[in-house]
This record gives C-alpha cells, sequence and structure tokens, in this order.
C-alpha cells in the first residue's frame, strides 16, 4: 500500500508544471523518472522565469506540495493539478471492494453550493409561473369566447402552451451560441432570459384575446434561452463526474417544487374578485363601493403579477451574485458581481473575497493520494509575469466546427431526448385540460346522443374548479419531491445513468394509458359537478405517481447524457442549445398535436384517444432510447490535442 502511494506522489509531482501552448507532449505521466530531456528543460525554463522554484523532497506529503503553489487573488487563470486517472489497485481484497462499493455523493459534499442556489433560484421562477398557468388557462380562454364548444377550448390551450416552446426552438441554438461567445457569456444570457419572461407573463395576464395570449407567449420563449444554459453552468461548475447524478438532479427537484407552488398560487389568485367577493368584490373591505375595477377587467392578471415579482428578484440575483463560468469572460470585470459582494460586506459586517471558491477536502488517505486536484476557484495560479498572463489569456482558442459536432451519439442522444420531451410536455399539457373538462352528464350528453359502451368509448372530464386543479397539479411535485431525495440517489448510483434512463422510460406508457380511466373512477358529486371523494384522489395518486416516478430518473438522465455526448467542451454550451431547441420542437408539436387529438376524442365520445396515442410515441421513445450510450465530454480531438494512456486530454504545440 505505501509503495502505491509513493507512485501516486511521484505522478503527482510529474505533473505539477502547468501545460501551456509551448509545453511539449508528455505522455503518461505515471513516474517523475520518464520526464524526457525536452520536458526537462522546459520546466528549467519556467521555472527562471517565473521565479517559482518548489523544492520536492522524496517524502513530502501532496498536501505540503499543493501548500506551496503561489496564489493571486487578482489573475483569474483557472489551474487544474491532477495525478493520473488510472488508480493504483489496492493490495488488500478488502480496499478494492471498499473503493468499488462507496456510498452514493451527499448532498453536503456538493462544491460551490453558492453557485448552485443561485441557479436554482432562477430555474424555481420558470416552473413556478409556466405552471400556475395550468390551473386557469381553460377558464381564461373561456372568458375571452364564452361561446366556444369546449373541444375547441381544449384545442386552444395547447396552442397557448406550444407557443413558449416554439419560440424558444426558434431562438434556442442562437442563445446557446451567444452563452459561448466572449461577448456573450452565460450569465447575460440568464438574466437576460428571466427578465424577458418577466415582460411577457405580465402582458400575458391582461390580455383579452387568444391572438394577444399568444403573442405574449411567443414574446416570452424567444426572449429565454435559460434551461440549456444553466445545465452548461452546471457541468462548468461541477466537473467532476461522481458529483453530476447530484447536481444535474437540482434542476428537476427545482422544477417539482416550482411545481407545487406554481398550481397553487394561480387556482388561489385566479380571478380574485369571484373567488374572495368579501376582500375584492363590490362593497368588500378592500374593494369598496364599487369593488377593485383592474380585478375584475383582468381577473387573471393577479397570479401574472405575483410570478412577475418573482422573476425580477431572480434576475436581480443572478446579476449580483452569480459568477460566470465561460472561459471566455472569466478575466473580464463584473459590475453587477462586485455590487453584490459590497452589499454583503455591508449587510453582514464582513469582506467576501471578490474571487473566493470552494474545494471538496479530501477525508482519507487513499482519497487524498490518488485524486490530488486543485479545485477550479480563481485563486489558485502560477506567477508567471503579466505578460506571460495578458498573453495567454490573449491567445486563440480553437473551437470545434459546428459541422462536426454531428456524431452518431449526440444524434441518437437528441432523437430519444426529444421524443421524452414531446410525451412529457405533452402530459403536462393534456393533464391541466383534463382535469378542466367537464363531466359527462347523461342528462345532457355531449356528443348530443351519446352513451358510454365497451372499453374505450367513454368520454368526459373531471371538472375541477382552479383550486383544486392547483391541488391536483401540485400532487405532481410533491411525489417528484420525495423520490428525487430519497429513490433517486440510491438507484441511480446502483444502476449508472444510461441504464436508469432506459429502465423508467417503461413506465410512461403506463401512466398514460390509465390516465383516461379516471373519468370511470366513482365519484360522490354528480355530473355536471367536479369529481370528488377518497377513491377518485387515490386514482389521481396512483397515476401520477407512476408518471412522476419515470420523470424523476429520465429527465435528470437524459440532462447528463447530452451533457457528456458533447464532442468536445468548446461546444458544451452550443450542444445544450441544440438540445433545448430540439426539446422545443417538440414540445411544440405534442401539446397541439395532443390537445387536437384530445378535442377530437371529445367529438367521438373516446375521451382516451389523445392519451393512448401519448403512450404510443412514449413506447416509441423507449425503443430509441436502446441505442443511447453515455459519452465522456470530449469524444473529438483539435489538432493540438492529444489523447494520453490514462484517457485524459492535454494540450500539445499548436
Amino acid at each position: 500500500m505505501n509503495s502505491n502511494l509513493t507512485d501516486c506522489r511521484r505522478s503527482a509531482r510529474s505533473s505539477i508544471l502547468p501545460a501551456t501552448r509551448d509545453a511539449q507532449p508528455r505522455g503518461n505521466s505515471g513516474d517523475s523518472d520518464s520526464l524526457s530531456t525536452s520536458e526537462g528543460a522546459h520546466s528549467e525554463e519556467f521555472r527562471s522565469k517565473s521565479n517559482y522554484r518548489p523544492s520536492f523532497d522524496e517524502d513530502k506529503s501532496i498536501s505540503e506540495i499543493s501548500d506551496n503553489l503561489p496564489t493571486s487573488r487578482d489573475q483569474p487563470t483557472h489551474v487544474f493539478l491532477r495525478t493520473s486517472t488510472v488508480h493504483p489497485q489496492p493490495n488488500v481484497p478488502e480496499e478494492a471492494d471498499a473503493v468499488t462499493k462507496k456510498a452514493p455523493i451527499s448532498w453536503r459534499e456538493l462544491p460551490r453550493k453558492d453557485q448552485l442556489f443561485v441557479i436554482t433560484l432562477a430555474r424555481l421562477s420558470e416552473p413556478l409561473t409556466q405552471t400556475s398557468l395550468g390551473s386557469y388557462l381553460f377558464y381564461q380562454l373561456q372568458s375571452f369566447d364564452p361561446s366556444l364548444p369546449n373541444s375547441t377550448i381544449a384545442y386552444q390551450a395547447g396552442i397557448v402552451q406550444a407557443a413558449f416552446p416554439a419560440a424558444q426552438f426558434l431562438t434556442a441554438i442562437l442563445w446557446g451560441r451567444v452563452a459561448d461567445h466572449e461577448h456573450g457569456g452565460r450569465k447575460r444570457v440568464i438574466y437576460l432570459g428571466l427578465l424577458g419572461t418577466m415582460l411577457s407573463i405580465i402582458g400575458f395576464g391582461f390580455s383579452h384575446s387568444f391572438a394577444t395570449a399568444i403573442a405574449f407567449r411567443c414574446m416570452g420563449g424567444m426572449l429565454n434561452g435559460n434551461i440549456g444554459v444553466m445545465r452548461t453552468m452546471i457541468s462548468e461548475i461541477i466537473k467532476e463526474k461522481k458529483y453530476q447524478s447530484r447536481a444535474f438532479l437540482i434542476l428537476p427537484i427545482t422544477f417539482n417544487i416550482g411545481v407545487i407552488v406554481g398550481p397553487v398560487l394561480g387556482g388561489l389568485l385566479a380571478n380574485p374578485v369571484a373567488s374572495y367577493p368579501s376582500l375584492f368584490g363590490p362593497g368588500s373591505m378592500l374593494g369598496g363601493k364599487g369593488g377593485i375595477l383592474w380585478m375584475q377587467r383582468w381577473p387573471y392578471a393577479l397570479p401574472n403579477l405575483m410570478s412577475a415579482v418573482f422573476l425580477l428578484w431572480s434576475g436581480l440575483g443572478v446579476i449580483l451574485f452569480l459568477e460566470e463560468t465561460s472561459e471566455l469572460r472569466s478575466h473580464k470585470t463584473d459590475l453587477g458581481l462586485r455590487i453584490g459582494q459590497w452589499m454583503c460586506g455591508h449587510i453582514f459586517r464582513r469582506k467576501f473575497a471578490a474571487e473566493a471558491g470552494y474545494s471538496a477536502v479530501p477525508t482519507d488517505e487513499w482519497t487524498a493520494a490518488t485524486s490530488l486536484e486543485l479545485q477550479p476557484t480563481r485563486t489558485t495560479t502560477y506567477t508567471t509575469g503579466d505578460a506571460q498572463l495578458e498573453n495567454l489569456r490573449k491567445a486563440p482558442r480553437q473551437k470545434l466546427p459546428f459541422r462536426r459536432i454531428w456524431t452518431r451519439n449526440l444524434i441518437i442522444t437528441l432523437f430519444a431526448h426529444g421524443l421524452l420531451a414531446m410525451h412529457v410536455g405533452g402530459f403536462n399539457s393534456l393533464w391541466f385540460i383534463y382535469l378542466s373538462t367537464p363531466r359527462y352528464n347523461p342528462r345532457k350528453p355531449n356528443p348530443p346522443g351519446f352513451k358510454p359502451h365497451g372499453f374505450v368509448h367513454f368520454t368526459g372530464g373531471l371538472a375541477l374548479p382552479p383550486p383544486r386543479i392547483g391541488a391536483a397539479l401540485a400532487v405532481l411535485g410533491v411525489i417528484g419531491i420525495t423520490l428525487q431525495l430519497f429513490i433517486y440517489p440510491q438507484l441511480s448510483h446502483r444502476l449508472g445513468t444510461a441504464k436508469s434512463y432506459r429502465i423508467f422510460l417503461g413506465l410512461f406508457p403506463l401512466s398514460y394509458a390509465l390516465a383516461p380511466f379516471l373519468s370511470r373512477v366513482t365519484s360522490w358529486a354528480q355530473p355536471p359537478d367536479g369529481v370528488s371523494g377518497p377513491w377518485v384522489w387515490m386514482a389521481i395518486m396512483v397515476v401520477l405517481f407512476i408518471q412522476v416516478l419515470a420523470r424523476t430518473f429520465a429527465l435528470p438522465c437524459t440532462t447528463i447524457l447530452i451533457n457528456n455526448v458533447s464532442p468536445h467542451p468548446s461546444v458544451l454550451g452550443t450542444v445544450h442549445g441544440i438540445g433545448q431547441s430540439v426539446s422545443s420542437l417538440t414540445r411544440t408539436f405534442g401539446p397541439i398535436l395532443f390537445s387536437w387529438v384530445f378535442g377530437k376524442g371529445l367529438d367521438m365520445g373516446i375521451v382516451g384517444l389523445a392519451w393512448w396515442l401519448m403512450s404510443a410515441v412514449a413506447i416509441v421513445g423507449c425503443a430509441v432510447a436502446q441505442g443511447v450510450t453515455e459519452g465522456d465530454g470530449h469524444e473529438l480531438l483539435l489538432e493540438n490535442e492529444i489523447r494520453r494512456d490514462d484517457g485524459t486530454v492535454q494540450l500539445v504545440n499548436a
């Protein structure tokens, strides 16, 4: 065991010097004695220019070596020091088992929690605002033209839901390119998306026609490319794969929190004059003699205004506290970040380091010896002189051409991702339409003269009012968070990303096939009143549990797969932009197609027609997913890159 640790220390010493553009290829750095003559010359040149002369003793520990490295808080150069990724095999079988069966990473072990919190806040604002619409959208569209039949309202609701991702499809790749550009950046794209969404939902809340509502939904989608950029930032903040299953789970958990709060907020605040006449209506405490006029004129503006306030705070949080992760902009001054740090210093009466970073401290000797790494903070750098640093910053960075992005694995992964987004987005749209649709009333059948018969010939929704729709939608989030916190980490760690993805995709068809049969569950209330009673809510819970269980595993896994299928790190933002564009396209067609089929099914007396079509799409997605494999994020090499024997990629002379 001691000999293995000594080999690791030697390996660490051989990789202490940074790989600059003038460095020679090292080959395998498994032993310090294997350094070539040219590399030794280069090392001497580096020491002479930088006045950096660390002394390495044979028995000096790794921590002592890393402590000797000079740092500067004014130089934002990212430096990584790693040993070979080929770990020495333990001599004792029990030690090997301990390494193999290491417990999954806990939430407390995640690095850079401050940055993850800001991204979480920004992500939370979007599902909160988008899902709040579901509680009242059917009734808002009905208020535009009360003479329209239910089938037409259902189709319009699908179009409204699809307008946002349709506009995203047109601009998602563009936002991804802006995020990768030196004059753009990840942070700028995110806060522009939040502010654009804020303006769009304010306009939507004050809409008086179907066309105006569509226009504002499209506006919000065009200005928002945040999902792909947030995924890119998380992958750049959390670089090690062992943390990724936890880190990428943050976005789905945040989505489920929004799914809980958003529908409840929308259901409680929609049409406040009718819901709370004693507070806002004529002669009320707050409304006065005539009631609050703007609430009467725009009955669905209040929940959108509340969402806009949350979006505004999220945007300010991003501007003031989120750090840029793009290497092309990491050296540029961030005025918003400086203001945020100044505010924190005055509020908490202490000074925060302007470029502080965090790194996990190894808890045992084996980890310390086999995974030496200075985390990518902005404090760790070599003192090489201002002129040399400026040259390194201005050095042209190679980027994989757009035409070379399209590897076979990327195409298959995007195809499976698109099908998943299509039926999941279709479910999110169709579910609240189904909950809002009036029940089948035998005294006034719709279609006229229809009588349920056979296994599939039945119709009608659940006729739930907005507050109960909000509760039914919130159940999605409650189940999702529970599964993501207690079930996903353990099973995902045991099964792996790709296997978990393939297995749990098979649950989607089952949940979609069962959903329409909720109309046939015994209810305490008689139509046309909305359904009620324990049997109905137990059936709703069963359907939602199956769907959310599948979604809990599928959505984080597809995000990790897209992140790792990127053929080169230089196009990571672009790949996530393409992924968002693909999902936006299919999330556009999904709600429109399924809501149109749902309306046709109502006219035919087959309410399950759209649900069973959705189940068929999910089955096709399961079949495509069998060809998906997990990549390493660096499948293709540029001219000045080589892949070493240990699998890592090293920069060589251009």
